[in-house]
């Protein structure tokens, strides 16, 4: 019995099967583009994203077979907005991606409007263009066949999950998950179902919008001629990425942090009950399974271990990897600080206007410094959430589990572990997000499934408080130039 896992990212589709011991049969990868259009705009091809998912399923299924699969579980990147016909299944436009910025003059007099509280109270979130409901009033608004297609009631939107869904059902499922609609700021999460009043807040109309179901759900099943797969398979599990990383770490309680090193970053930890953060933290469902639904704090970071990439272009150093080679040849950054708000400052800053900035620049600085003052960047930042959420909570956090790419960097676990003062622990699993709608699949199946730990590592914090402390205020001081510098541009 195997379980297929999709998980498509910004920057990858992938495709895996498991086993029911949790082991990876089969796996493939698709790479997908990013486009950037203007300034502060990002997007990618829909069709691409459907037509790499093809791609992916096509490879395993080749590699071990369709016969033995018993479910599918989809892990997806979040607040990426699609837009397609009901009729013919085509998208209107691009998927406008979630490090998106067009909207952040739509958000801003909505948030002046005096919307804030009302928003925050019904979905947890604070109003900002990385969210969809902008995103889609945007499409609608700016794109003619959207706006005909809305006004007759044929118009389709939602998460790539939802499209993803669409196009595996052959369009008889229009369905997202829970964690999905959370993220949307046009889902009441108390309530679990869209909301009438964001809606006119956004201008979004709900009929346009998926079915919200619990994350251990049936999706629907798939259809002959849409993929290599035979008909009938039944999807049992949707999580957004970040959602199904916390699950597939197998943290059930609060207290561990979960910190995907992506493009982006996303820390979430779950709490004790549905809460409103105080510090500029999104309040999110986690997910819903067993009949339970579990909320979460959460903390997005725009630009995380794509400041690795930036910096290395920047250079001329070869790619990230070269780029901590270098870090690595120096003790520390000799206070050069690198800011790397790039498409702006994500949480808990939240600052649109933000732009990128090196300062401490000296003569005796060289471009190791500044390698290095890029990898305490992205160890800051994830820093910068954590507290938030210890502030928030109230209590004291155990610890923090990281996936994604970068996490396989044991230089910047342990800079991470060195930064909150507390063990960081990596999995060794690195599509642990795909992992974890297995494993939910797997329980919706009656199998119970856990990862190995035979490739576990632990990072323990090995400077002093006194110089934790002394790196955290050269940090501040440079957030503090950078939001300066918004304020001023503004």
């Amino acid at each position: 019995m195997y379980v297929l896992a999709i998980d498509q990212g910004t920057t990858n589709t992938k495709a895996l099967l498991f086993g029911r011991d949790g082991s990876v049969v089969a796996q493939a990868s698709a790479r997908c583009g990013t486009s950037y259009p203007e300034s502060g705009w990002a997007e990618q091809s829909a069709s691409e994203i459907w037509d790499t998912t093809k791609r992916v399923i096509a490879e395993v299924v080749a590699t071990a077979g369709a016969d033995k699969i018993a479910a599918i579980g989809i892990s997806n990147q979040r607040e990426t907005t699609i837009a397609w016909d009901a009729e013919t299944g085509a998208p209107v436009g691009p998927a406008i991606l979630w490090q998106c910025r067009r909207t952040a003059s739509v958000c801003a007099r909505i948030s002046e409007a005096g919307h804030g509280t009302d928003v925050q109270s019904l979905t947890g979130l604070q109003i900002n263009p990385l969210f969809p409901a902008s995103k889609l009033a945007w499409i609608i608004e700016n794109n003619t066949k959207a706006g005909e297609l809305a006004r007759t009631g044929a118009l389709r939107a939602g998460t790539v999950d939802a499209w993803l869904i669409w196009n595996l059902t052959g369009g008889e499922s229009f369905a997202t998950d829970h964690s999905n609609a959370s993220r949307t700021l046009l889902f009441d999460t108390g309530a679990l179902r869209w909301s009438e009043k964001l809606g006119e807040i956004f201008g979004v109309p709900l009929s346009c919008l998926p079915t919200p179901l619990p994350s251990d759900g049936f999706f629907g099943t798939t259809k002959e001629g849409m993929s290599v797969l035979p008909p009938g398979i039944p999807i049992h599990s949707v999580m957004g990425d970040s959602h199904a990383a916390l699950f597939g770490h197998g943290i059930r309680e609060p207290g561990m942090v979960k910190a995907t090193y992506g493009t982006g970053s996303s820390l979430m930890v779950l709490t004790p009950n549905r809460l409103t953060s105080e510090h500029a933290l999104s309040s999110t469902i986690a997910w819903t399974a067993g009949g339970q639904t579990r909320y979460a704090l959460e903390g997005n970071i725009t630009v995380s271990a794509q400041a690795a990439a930036f910096a290395a272009e920047m250079l001329g150093i070869g790619d990230a990897a070269a780029l901590s080679d270098l870090a690595q040849t120096v003790p520390d950054s000799a206070d050069v600080v690198f800011v790397p708000a790039l498409a702006g400052l994500g949480a808990p800053h939240w600052d649109d206007n933000a732009r990128g900035m090196i300062s401490g620049l000296s003569l005796g600085s060289k471009p190791a410094h500044i390698a290095r003052a890029t990898f305490d960047a992205i160890a800051h930042q994830i820093a910068d959430v954590f507290e938030a959420m210890q502030s928030d909570i109230g209590g004291t956090l155990t610890g923090l589990s990281a996936d994604g790419g970068a996490s396989a960097n044991k230089f910047l676990m342990q800079l991470q572990a060195d930064l909150i003062g507390l063990p960081v622990r990596f999995g060794g699993l690195a599509e642990v997000g795909a992992f974890g709608v297995a494993m939910m699949a797997f329980d919706v199946l009656g199998q119970s499934v856990q990862a190995s730990k035979d490739k576990q590592m632990q990072f323990e914090p090995a400077i002093t408080s006194a110089d934790r402390a002394a790196a955290r205020q050269l940090w501040r001081a440079g957030i503090e130039r950078v939001r300066f510098g918004s304020a001023q541009n503004a």
